[in-house]
């Protein structure tokens, strides 16, 4: 066990140097269209048979220059109708407008000028009067998408997915916390459990979050959760207990503190959800498959990580007796960084 331990120590500590160089905050624009009811008058009664009218919204992040960089391409048969109404809310840039198209969507190609040069996404939603929606991601390498005849739920289902996998992957404060879990927690047994504890109390606040019945600071959050991970990287450093001394309650009862914890890590979770929206005819499938899609990117995270601590020990390889507390140093000390960053952010 103890091969394994630090083995899992090296590989974390170059996992997560890695990851730290090419990580980035993910900010996903937005852009929504809903059909709204067309005025029937006198002249332009025949032209309604055709043409429809719509709500558009743009939320982009204005750090990071994306504000300046994006740039949404109606489909041809559409033109915005009045002036285009624009403001400022929490580091994102809003555009709203009025949107009349003298032709079906079905068929047109929505795209979006500058993402090729970006590391975002733009999260496409048209919500029909009828009921239906269509949902699709928008990424640098496919940065527009022909809207399709009748979209269904797989639309949804497959968006939200993979927006909750890269959410985890590239979220590195929630991967260093599950880090610390792994090197933290003895037995496979005790792991399940505290993994699962964490699941359990992620999912509860994000969902309570997304809609609605929970409102918290995200800038407090997001302090708060760096404070976590350099609680439990306080933990690792410690020496383990002699085998007269009583182990801290952290190692006792660890699935407690990943429950508690992971109260705070559901909020984070859900701000992405709060900046991009849920399609209002598929709220509860698509905070499911988000749901779903954060759980299969951490439990790839696990895997790999467990991986990586196996193969070192294949290679029996002499390791220092410090090796086990290498990733507790690294990941404290990135904790206590983001810790005074995000509280400063937060003042």
């Amino acid at each position: 066990m103890k091969a394994l331990a630090a083995g899992i120590a090296l590989a974390a500590a170059g996992l997560l140097i890695a990851s730290a160089a090419s990580a980035h905050r993910l900010s996903p624009a937005y852009f929504g269209l809903t059909e709204t009811p067309v005025a029937t008058s006198g002249a332009t009664e025949a032209a309604t048979d055709v043409a429809t009218q719509w709500a558009a919204q743009w939320k982009v992040s204005i750090s990071g220059g994306l504000a300046d960089a994006l740039s949404p391409q109606l489909p041809e048969p559409c033109t915005i109708d009045g002036a285009v109404r624009r403001y400022v809310y929490d580091d994102a840039q809003v555009l709203h407008a009025a949107v009349v198209c003298s032709a079906p969507l079905a068929g047109q190609v929505f795209a979006v000028d500058g993402l090729p040069t970006t590391d975002t996404d733009v999260l496409l939603r048209i919500d029909y009067a009828d009921g239906g929606s269509f949902t699709h991601r928008l990424v640098p390498e496919a940065p527009s998408v022909v809207i399709p005849e009748r979209p269904g739920t797989l639309d949804v289902i497959a968006t939200y997915t993979v927006l909750g996998v890269e959410h985890i992957l590239i979220g590195i404060d929630h991967l260093l916390f599950v880090l610390a879990l792994l090197l933290l927690v003895k037995g496979w047994v005790r792991l399940a459990w505290t993994i699962t504890a964490f699941t359990l109390a992620h999912s509860i606040t994000l969902a309570a979050a997304v809609l609605g019945f929970v409102n918290v600071a995200s800038a407090a959050v997001e302090a708060t959760i760096a404070l976590s991970i350099l609680f439990l990287a306080t933990e690792l450093a410690k020496p383990p207990p002699a085998p007269h001394e009583p182990a801290t309650l952290t190692r006792r009862f660890p699935w407690l503190v990943a429950f508690s914890f992971g109260l705070l890590h559901g909020f984070g979770f859900a701000g992405v959800l709060t900046e991009i929206g849920l399609p209002e005819q598929a709220i509860p499938l698509a905070l499911l498959f988000f749901n779903i899609g954060v759980e299969l990117g951490q439990l790839a995270f696990v895997a790999a990580v467990l991986a990586a601590g196996f193969a070192l020990r294949g290679l029996k390889l002499t390791l220092p007796a410090w090796s086990p507390r290498l990733a507790a140093y690294v990941i404290g000390s990135v904790a206590a960084f983001w810790v005074f960053e995000r509280t400063l952010t937060a003042v």
